[in-house]
């Protein structure tokens, strides 16, 4: 999700507080995702010990006391391609099914949510390829004929520089509530709340669905 909100917090760094540095850890969940209650809770110690200041995840879940949580934006997921690829213009489940998938996974297990879904209708698909992340996602599937499930919002930022379309996906996928969290503890740092607040205020703007 850094890739959507980067971008703006950057500029308004610029104007606001040019001498201010930024260090972007990459975060993915450390197993396939079925849902995202809790998938993300073992980045909260690591905000507690002060290892980060802040992270941004989907949240759609409280966090414990000790934590704040703000929401965002709202994200959910679409069928990414190349353009011209011809499930573009046949988004059905039986396409769905029979097309070669890229799935972004961290630990390389391509089984996740969908394919409970699929195996409930009596159905599967062939993962074809797994990357450990998005941004490697949207080269590939630029230059083959794999699909791949791609946020929404990632993708409006993205797709014209790779020539990549989107489709709306013809099985339910995920939505979150993409939030900044940090502890308590942390916002007693001036500066922490201040970077905090600015990415509230830079983030939710950027929001495309």
């Amino acid at each position: 999700v850094s890739a959507v909100f980067l971008s703006p917090l950057l500029s308004a760094l610029h104007v606001s507080a040019p001498g201010v540095d930024i260090s972007v850890r990459q975060i993915l969940p450390p197993r396939a995702v079925r849902t995202t209650d809790s998938v993300w809770d073992p980045v909260l110690p690591d905000i507690e010990a002060r290892a980060m200041d802040i992270a941004v995840v989907p949240a759609d879940n409280a966090v414990p006391a000790r934590f704040v949580a703000r929401a965002l934006y709202e994200e959910d997921f679409v069928i990414a391609m190349r353009a011209g690829h011809p499930f573009s213009k046949n988004p059905t489940l039986n396409a769905y099914c029979q097309e070669q998938h890229l799935v972004v996974s961290l630990t390389g297990d391509a089984y996740g949510f969908v394919d409970d879904f699929l195996a409930e209708q009596g159905r599967k698909r062939r993962a074809a390829l797994t990357v450990p992340n998005f941004m490697f996602a949207l080269g590939v599937i630029s230059e083959t004929d794999l699909i791949a499930a791609l946020p929404r919002s990632f993708l409006a930022m993205y797709s014209r520089y790779f020539g990549l379309v989107g489709v709306e996906p013809p099985l339910p996928l995920i939505r979150s509530r993409i939030c900044a969290i940090t502890s308590k503890a942390a916002l007693m740092d001036a500066g922490v709340a201040w970077l905090f607040d600015l990415l509230e205020r830079t983030a939710r703007p950027s929001a495309t669905g």
